[in-house]
């Protein structure tokens, strides 16, 4: 079976849209029609049911779910395998939104070269929609992120609970602070911070990116509510300052993975980063 054609099942099925999927994949609309339509006929079953609302799998969809995924692995697990590096006997590909690579996940590739000295690592930043796809795709093996999408085949477990801090640059600056910027941390943190500061005016300073975030405060000041964990550092050293009498926020981080692999690469890596996160959780609490 050509792989772009699992490969383009599997972007209709992650994102339900015929549309949706075109834009991932880099093509049109109409390739993506083209193959869905050959590939419903090689299997001679209707793979989705075309609605209103999106492409939703049929029953056959469903079924058919677990040997693209299994196809698109064995395809990315043979090019890994070629590639492994003289005396490796196995790979592991790790994807986590950069927010969490500070601190955390470096601890857990220290980990893994310790418990798994002979597996490769190959690791990636990425945001919740390329990662769940990836892993829907076979081609990341396990996905940190902080608002996963329930999928069939994938197991998704909460890891920690960051604790998001109000931070400014100056304390001289008061609350609220015209250099206030506000990183997107999903729905939840939009949620909370809208119900604490309802008065607040919209931010004239948005990030998607946390580093970035705190990059601004330190070179150019302000504030702005920013992963414990990514700011201790700078608290420590007096470069940043808590906001006083500011409410603190829960942001859950999550680990995403197959949910029947039998790899006992894959059962190791998971062992370290549940391991380090509820050290993590001690030093949070």
């Amino acid at each position: 079976m050509d792989t772009e054609l699992a490969r383009t099942f599997l972007a209709v099925a992650a994102t339900g849209n015929f549309g949706a999927a075109a834009s991932r994949l880099h093509i049109t609309q109409s390739t993506v029609s083209a193959r869905i339509r050959t590939l419903e006929t090689t299997l001679g079953v209707r793979l989705f049911q075309r609605g209103r609302n999106g492409a939703e799998l049929t029953p056959s969809g469903k079924r058919f779910m677990r040997h693209a995924k299994h196809l698109m692995r064995t395809v990315e697990q043979a090019l890994h395998d070629v590639g492994l590096p003289q005396g490796f006997h196995d790979v592991l590909t790790l994807s986590g939104r950069i927010a969490l690579w500070e601190g955390f996940l470096p601890r857990w590739v220290a980990w893994m070269r310790e418990a798994a000295p002979d597996v490769s690592l190959r690791l990636e930043i990425g945001f919740e929609a390329d990662i769940m796809q990836n892993l829907i795709e076979g081609s990341v093996d396990i996905g940190v992120m902080y608002t996963p999408t329930s999928r069939p085949g994938l197991a998704v477990e909460p890891l920690f609970e960051e604790t998001l801090l109000l931070v400014t640059s100056d304390l001289a600056r008061g609350w609220p602070d015209e250099g206030y910027i506000h990183i997107d941390w999903e729905p939840e943190f939009h949620v909370q911070f809208s119900e604490s500061f309802p008065d607040m005016p919209p931010p004239t300073l948005v990030a998607n990116i946390g580093w970035l975030g705190v990059q601004q405060l330190l070179i150019y000041g302000g504030s702005g509510y920013f992963p414990q964990r990514l700011v201790r550092r700078y608290i420590e050293a007096g470069q940043l300052w808590l906001v006083p009498d500011s409410p603190q926020f829960r942001l859950p981080a999550w680990i995403v993975f197959p949910r029947d692999s039998d790899s006992a690469t894959l059962r190791s890596a998971l062992d370290g980063l549940r391991t380090l996160a509820r050290e993590e959780q001690t030093r949070t609490d």
